[in-house]
């Protein structure tokens, strides 16, 4: 858009080139109208003085004697043959008067029948008339009217037409004229509209725009822009929203593959270590080399389960579609992994009260994410919670939901209120170093939540009163 060019304004070009217009044809029709009475007038009076001529020829042929007849008439009376010898002037002496062949109504006459001459000054009186002629037989008969105020103001046109016809004029330039400046108002708003537009800004809804249907136009035209600069914006913060998520998953990425490096190099260096302890010691007792075969299993075992955690948390992220799923029944589930851990429960002195048992808990899911889901909260509780404690596994009610709601608490140590939020996080430990000796792999409750997620559901961990932690989970039916 071109900026500081000065030119006249549109509504006022076109008020201006069409007012101009409507003046010439007005002024051209004043014309016409004005030329067109003025020869009906000379029509008219011409008609009056053939009407004159028609009796002095009446006269003529009665008899009568001429000076007497056109005594009484205030017109000047001339008779003439057709070669243009005047025989006859009520004012001049014939036989001083010259040939009448080469005036103009006498031309006519001869030719056409009849003639006029509208003004011309009499060669023998010096006086100007309006002449009328007519041929009759082998004889014209020329009336003739002296130019006078009076002949003047009878063959003066109306003038009256011209006044109308001005005050039209004015009326219909002014209506014209604010029909123009609206629509200069809605231009002037659409320039403005460009002007914004260009800087790519959201327009207010302008409550200015004439109430017509160019008005009408620029505000539907405003009201798509700004539905177009919103779609616009929210495609460019859904952009941002994205590229933020896309950093945030690439920084949690590298920051799971350097806790993963770490978590890894703790148990294979403790492998390493003991088996090369054992190749470059042959006379290590037996003893000592079974102890060292053992924790090397131990580490392989724990080295297993952070694998198997990974590859898991990897296909939720990565792959949930191909996830195979099916019907299971969640309370069979639940006793199967009580019965897995019986031992450990009993070495412990852990009692579990489950008040599912028995209830038909069917639900569309993956058995295998199901069963890791209460399995890491045992084995949570099994590993940090303490002895001589008691896990409890209830069924919250709610009608007319599409999901279960769990609840799995224990009375052991609980955890700090600082921690809860973050007990979910992948490779977060309360206790780090304690965490590692039991042999954590720090994805227990991380797998738990995906698994959860994946199943339509939400988890939640609190503190319970009197001690120990309450998780707080759904699972979606289908």
């Amino acid at each position: 858009m071109q900026k500081g060019k000065k030119y006249l304004k549109f509504h006022l070009r076109v008020f201006w080139s069409v007012t101009a217009s409507f003046v010439l044809l007005t002024a051209g029709f004043i014309l016409f109208q004005y030329s067109r009475e003025k020869q009906f007038k000379i029509e008219l009076l011409n008609s009056k003085l053939i009407d004159y001529s028609n009796n002095i020829n009446s006269a003529l042929k009665k008899g009568y004697d001429l000076d007497s007849v056109t005594k009484e008439n205030p017109y000047r009376t001339t008779i003439i043959d057709l070669s243009g010898n005047v025989l006859y002037d009520s004012e001049i002496k014939t036989d001083t008067m010259e040939n009448h062949l080469n005036r103009k109504e006498i031309k006519k006459a001869l030719k056409e029948g009849a003639g006029y001459d509208v003004r011309r000054k009499s060669e023998t009186t010096g006086e100007v008339y309006f002449y009328s002629a007519k041929r009759y037989g082998n004889h014209i008969i020329r009336s003739a009217m002296p130019y006078n105020n009076h002949l003047t103001l009878s063959l003066k046109a109306d003038l009256r037409f011209l006044q109308i016809a001005i005050i039209l004029l004015i009326i219909l330039g002014t209506v014209f004229y604010t029909v123009m400046r609206h629509l200069g108002e809605s231009i002037k708003q659409l320039n403005y509209f460009a002007m914004k537009a260009e800087q790519d800004e959201i327009i207010e809804y302008p409550s200015h725009f004439p109430n017509n249907e160019i008005g009408d136009i620029s505000r539907y035209i405003v009201q798509i822009y700004n539905r177009l600069m919103k779609m616009k914006n929210d495609l460019g913060k859904e952009k941002q929203l994205v590229i933020s998520e896309k950093e945030e998953k690439d920084a949690i990425k590298r920051q799971l593959t350097q806790n993963i490096a770490h978590e890894l190099k703790t148990p294979v260096s403790s492998i390493q270590g003991y088996l090369e302890t054992i190749l470059n010691n042959k006379d290590l007792p037996h003893n000592v080399v079974e102890d060292f075969i053992a924790k090397s299993y131990t580490q392989t075992t724990r080295l297993s389960s952070l694998l198997l955690d990974i590859a898991r948390l990897t296909r939720i992220d990565e792959a949930p579609e191909l996830i195979q799923k099916e019907y299971v029944n969640i309370e069979k589930v639940i006793e199967e992994i009580i019965s897995d851990v019986s031992l450990q429960l009993k070495k412990k002195k852990i009692k579990v009260i489950n008040h599912t048992k028995s209830l038909k808990l069917p639900c569309y899911g993956n058995i295998s994410l199901l069963y890791s889901i209460f399995r890491n909260l045992f084995d949570n509780t099994i590993s940090y919670a303490g002895n001589n404690i008691s896990i409890e596994i209830e069924l919250l009610k709610k009608e007319g939901a599409n999901k279960y709601y769990f609840s799995y608490s224990d009375t052991g140590i609980g955890i700090d209120e600082q921690h809860l939020a973050r007990i979910f996080e992948r490779f977060y430990r309360v206790d780090r170093g304690r965490s590692r000796k039991i042999g954590g792999t720090g994805l227990g409750l991380s797998v738990t939540k995906h698994a959860i997620l994946f199943h339509n559901g939400e988890i939640t961990a609190h503190a319970r009163q009197g001690g120990g932690i309450t998780f707080l989970f759904s699972i979606g039916k289908n």
